[in-house]
């Protein structure tokens, strides 16, 4: 597999997410460990090494089967992970903390976990309001320079608080939702980045699940299912949105590729600094995934993705645009 940079970090320009493994989506069925591990296997063995988690997902779920999968493979591996959702500190709930003292306390649950030394690329995972990034990204500096973590990551941060964090510790990753229905990064984000030579995780790079072309109504997704209340996915909005997964459709039928083949193969003609990691548990959706690779698009093809129609409502509700540092 081709590889893309993250700054100093070299990684396999198609990774795998693994917050599926803790249930987040639940159209694909139940959870199954065993399953979520062949995955992972399956992936290292398709040329795929960068894989991504965090401690929230579970929480502490997902870190726990990532590390059962590349226990001796952790060479194989450039391994992601993130802090802030989780607070070390007694308090209940899902509470941004990305103080000093929060960060080395998750850290040190991360690493157990994970069953390595150190974490290649650790993100901040929300921006915390009432720590200034400063703090936080000296804390990480600190784990750098002990080698317990390598690079330093940000997840759906502002411009302001990039350039912030960047002059404490230089930042190699920004990990923000991106793909062919989600593309506001482009305006300032993405610039941003290339000026300051830190690398693009796009999340999402499916749609959360909608570009794959496997839903066709908002009636496929179940009860408890996390998409059940996003604004894209709701009755209104979705039948609009299926117009792009059926262009999609059309341009991947005319070059023999699947709508997620054809999705990731657009993103990956962004530039060699990009690097999306699709989410699955299920070893036939990474193989699907990783062949995107192989794809070729033409320039009109190209053109004729770029300027689909923009998705119909927000990417998110209001509870979790809340938390997205703007």
């Amino acid at each position: 597999m081709k590889l893309a940079r993250l700054g100093t970090l070299e990684v396999s320009r198609i990774g795998l997410g693994a917050m599926t493994m803790a249930g987040t989506y639940t159209t694909g069925g139940g959870l199954d460990d065993d399953e979520s591990v062949r995955t992972i296997h399956r992936a290292l063995e398709l040329g795929v090494t960068h894989i991504d988690t965090a401690e929230v997902y579970g929480p502490f779920h997902s870190e726990e089967v990532v590390g059962r999968a590349i226990a001796g493979r952790r060479d194989q591996v450039k391994l992601a992970t993130k802090f802030g959702l989780v607070s070390h500190s007694g308090k209940q709930g899902r509470v941004a903390d990305s103080s000093a003292a929060n960060v080395r306390a998750a850290v040190e649950g991360s690493l157990r976990r994970l069953r390595t030394d150190h974490i290649d690329l650790y993100y901040q995972h929300r921006v915390d309001q009432h720590t200034p990034i400063e703090e936080t990204a000296g804390a990480v500096a600190e784990l750098i320079a002990e080698g317990k973590v390598l690079h330093f990551g940000l997840s759906e941060a502002s411009a302001e608080t990039i350039r912030r964090a960047h002059a404490v510790q230089p930042v190699s990753a920004l990990q923000t939702e991106y793909s062919l229905w989600t593309r506001e990064v482009e305006t300032d984000i993405l610039p941003l980045l290339r000026e300051l030579g830190i690398g693009f995780v796009p999340y999402s790079p499916l749609g959360h699940g909608l570009l794959t072309g496997q839903l066709r109504s908002s009636d496929d997704i179940p009860e408890g299912d996390w998409r059940k209340t996003n604004p894209r996915f709701t009755p209104e909005n979705f039948g609009r949105n299926l117009a792009i997964v059926d262009e999609v459709r059309a341009i991947g039928a005319e070059i023999g590729a699947t709508p997620a083949q054809t999705a990731l193969a657009w993103i990956l003609t962004r530039g060699d600094d990009i690097a999306p990691i699709p989410g699955t548990r299920r070893v036939s959706r990474v193989e699907e995934n990783t062949a995107a690779d192989a794809v070729q698009l033409s320039p009109e093809q190209v053109e004729r993705l770029s300027t689909l129609t923009p998705a119909a409502g927000a990417r998110h509700d209001d509870a979790n645009m809340a938390s997205i540092d703007r």
